[in-house]
């Protein structure tokens, strides 16, 4: 069997793509992944999702799951290890060893954050600890909170946190942050934002329930000493979940797809949606438009390929 459409990713640029392509006929299957429903699935509340003034995450991509069930979107709980782009129809292969032959393939593999690897994280992942200050700085008004990283996006995660809170700390791994000139200079020249340099995180405790200490420890001197706080952002990066088609399809030094038109990838027939290609946003809301807009591609595409 040649499907028409396979999406690769079941978050919110590939659930979005099957809803668009569902409601053109164009029988969308969803290959979903390690981790069905993405990044929101380890998220707590959302908050910033048009129609839904308070959402637990996993709650919210269930509702959409449901939604592109209903259009009769299927689904298949493998996850993508192998494709060949090189002639048509693609052939993809999963990690169950299930051949798939598809006219057309939305990429939609989203990126994982690089995580910290300390005792605590995991357990506290989604509660006191996550990854987006603009998904999550807003629950934590006039709270302590600790920022891990000296990148341009903890750079950003500092400078958006003031909004709510005067009590930031940032920790960094080396003797300077590593952003760029103009993020870097707009916390080094903020007394209000402390600044721990040649430090990390080596371990998180809590209640049982929400995050509330953290051990820093000087990577030059190894002493540590425990902090109380309310909130810890990890921003050291992300990987874009992209291996499975390295050699296959145009990637830039990061590993992140290279896109023209919006969702147009070097091999035609194959698009591209959410955060395998967009590092600036990193929004569920963005990924959602990009799979919108996927999908609408993949049908104007299908349109000159295949005919009823």
């Amino acid at each position: 069997m040649i499907h028409k459409l396979i999406i690769i990713g079941s978050g919110p640029a590939g659930l979005t793509a099957a809803i668009y392509a569902a409601r053109s006929n164009l029988k969308p299957v969803i290959v979903e992944g390690t981790v069905p429903g993405g990044q929101l699935m380890g998220t707590s509340f959302v908050e910033n999702w048009p129609g839904e003034k308070r959402i637990l995450g996993p709650e919210l991509m269930i509702k959409i799951q449901e939604q592109a069930k209903a259009l009769g979107t299927s689904f298949i709980s493998e996850t993508i290890t192998r494709v060949d782009f090189s002639q048509k129809p693609f052939t993809l292969w999963t990690d169950r060893n299930t051949e798939l032959k598809a006219h057309s393939v939305i990429i939609a593999t989203g990126a994982v954050p690089n995580r910290l690897g300390i005792p605590g994280e995991a357990e506290y992942w989604g509660k006191g600890v996550t990854t987006c200050a603009v998904c999550d700085g807003a629950f934590y008004p006039n709270k302590k909170v600790l920022v891990v990283g000296g990148g341009d996006t903890a750079m950003e995660d500092a400078s958006f946190l003031k909004k709510f809170t005067s009590d930031i700390t940032v920790i960094q791994i080396s003797e300077a942050f590593t952003a760029s000139h103009a993020m870097k200079e707009r916390i080094l020249n903020d007394p209000a934002i402390t600044k721990i340099y040649n430090s990390t995180l080596s371990a998180i405790r809590g209640d049982g329930q929400r995050a509330t200490h953290a051990t820093i420890t000087n990577k030059l001197t190894n002493e540590s000493h425990e902090v109380a706080i309310d909130g810890i952002f990890v921003a050291i990066g992300l990987k874009p979940s992209t291996d499975a088609f390295k050699g296959h399809i145009a990637m830039n030094q990061w590993g992140y797809i290279q896109i023209e038109n919006e969702t147009l990838t070097s091999v035609p027939g194959v698009f591209a949606a959410g955060d395998v290609f967009d590092y600036r946003y990193r929004q569920a809301i963005t990924a959602s438009g990009s799979g919108c807009k996927a999908a609408l591609d993949a049908e104007r595409y299908l349109k000159d390929v295949i005919t009823e």
